[in-house]
Formats: C-alpha cells, structure tokens, sequence
C-alpha cells in the first residue's frame, strides 16, 4: 500500500479491519490515527519498544514500561497511557532530561505517543496549575482528537480541587480563536463528563460556569457547541431550573441557530421527562 493513500485513508470500522500495513506503522509511531477503532487498536508496548530507544530513554526504563502495559489487570487505552505518562515522570521528573523528553514527546509525529506528554506535565507536584495549562495550550490546541481528550483527564483532577481559579483561567480561553482551546474551556470540567469522577460543586451550583458558558452560547463551531451542550445537559440532571431557565434567556437574547442547536442539545434529558 503506497504511503500517501496510508496516509490518506479513513479508518476501518472494526479493529479486525485495519490493514496489517496500517497497523504495523501505528504501532512503530511512524503515522498517526485517523479515527477511534485505530486509536483504541494501537499495541502501546509495541509502540514503547519502537519510539523510545531512539528518544534516549533508557533501555531498563524500556523494558520496565513494556512489562509494567503487559501486567495490568484492566488494561486500556486511557490507563496505558496514564500508566506510561506517569512512569516516565517519576524516571524522569528530577533529571535533566526531563524538559528535553517533554519537548520530544509532545512534538513527537505519534498522536499516541503525544498523548502521553500530557500525564508528564499533568502529574508534576511541583509545578503550579496555572504554568501546566500555560506548558500544555499546544496539547490543547493539537490537531489530534485523541491528545485533545486525554489533556483534559490529565489536567481535569487538580482544576476540579481549584475550581475558582480554573474558571477565571478557562474564561480568558473561552475566547479563544482556536475552536479547540475554547472547546477545552467547557469539556475540561464539564459536572458529570465521561470516563472521570462528577464535580459535585458544579451539578449543585452551575451558575458559578456562566462566565464561560455565556461567552459560547453562540459559538459558530459545532465541535464548541457540541461541548456547551453536554456541559448544561449534565447540569439539567441535578439543576434542571437554573438550565431551563438559561436556555429561555439564551434564546431571548441570542435568537442565532447556533444557540437553538445547544439549547436542544441542553434540554434533551429534560425533554425526554
């Protein structure tokens, strides 16, 4: 298969699918996926064995990570990477080599292998919040679906225990040109989100969003949108008065088919009631 029609492909449905040549490149962090299936189909001892040795990690190092992705008890994509992101820091955090590895790792060619810069820097105790969401806005912003998501669960435990700040921060981001950057501003903390623990203080009080949540209730990207609306769609579950009642002021003052598109998105659990 020529490299440019590999490179060009959309993605076999099913993981059985994916071309052996397909697999093997992914594998080796020489391309990068093009949907879910390949991204939850990438072997990440493979990939470890393959990329690492030529970024100067070292060989025991290596072959620890390798034993420790072939050991786990529930393995997944989301725990492998975290598992590799956080070994690598703890190797690495007080060396010099740190900053280096960073800077490769997250520039890497791999959107895997990006994915796991996100846990190097998310996991660092003695950097603060603020400098960690300034050293990542690149893994924000990334081209990759797969890195887009796994930066928020890294950096979504230590902004939900510094709430206020994170929503000041997030509220300078909502304004961003990049639909990316603002698309984090809401799906970082969203109450409930997916595979992560709920914040209990915004499902009690979702208000204390509107900063954010007001700056995107017209957003011209659907991706933006799509976020904004699961965001009030999780709030309806345990505050259904304050999202009916943004959603009616929304509509009154921003009568835009952008905000009619995430006000039904934000009402479907109420609607189907």
């Amino acid at each position: 298969m020529n490299i440019e029609i590999i490179k060009n492909r959309k993605g076999a449905q099913k993981a059985v699918d994916i071309p052996s040549e397909v697999l093997s490149l992914l594998n080796a962090g020489r391309i990068e996926t093009v949907n879910l299936t390949e991204w939850l189909a990438v072997d990440h001892s493979q990939l470890v064995a393959s990329v690492f040795p030529a970024l100067g990690i070292d060989k025991n190092i290596i072959e620890e990570l390798v034993c420790q992705i072939n050991q786990q008890k529930k393995p997944s994509t989301m725990n492998t990477i975290k598992l590799i992101g956080a070994l690598l820091y703890e190797k690495y955090v007080h060396t010099d080599l740190y900053e280096p590895l960073f800077k490769q790792i997250s520039t890497h060619l791999s959107d895997s292998v990006r994915c796991y810069a996100c846990y190097l820097v998310a996991l660092h105790t003695e950097i603060p919040l603020e400098d960690k969401l300034h050293k990542l806005k690149p893994l924000v912003a990334d081209s990759h679906f797969g890195v887009r998501e796994i930066i928020w669960m890294a950096l979504r435990p230590e902004m939900s225990e510094h709430l206020d700040f994170s929503i000041a921060f997030l509220s300078h981001w909502a304004e961003s040109e990049d639909e990316n950057i603002r698309r984090f501003s809401t799906e970082a903390l969203r109450p409930r989100g997916v595979w992560c623990a709920h914040i209990e203080a915004l499902k009690e009080k979702p208000e204390v969003y509107l900063p954010i949540l007001d700056k995107l209730k017209s957003d011209k990207a659907k991706y933006v949108q799509d976020s904004v609306g699961n965001w009030l769609n999780d709030a309806s579950k345990t505050r259904p008065d304050f999202v009916t009642a943004l959603c009616e002021r929304w509509e009154r003052e921003s009568p835009t088919k952008e905000t009619k598109y995430i006000v039904k998105k934000a009402l479907r659990t109420i609607a189907s009631k």
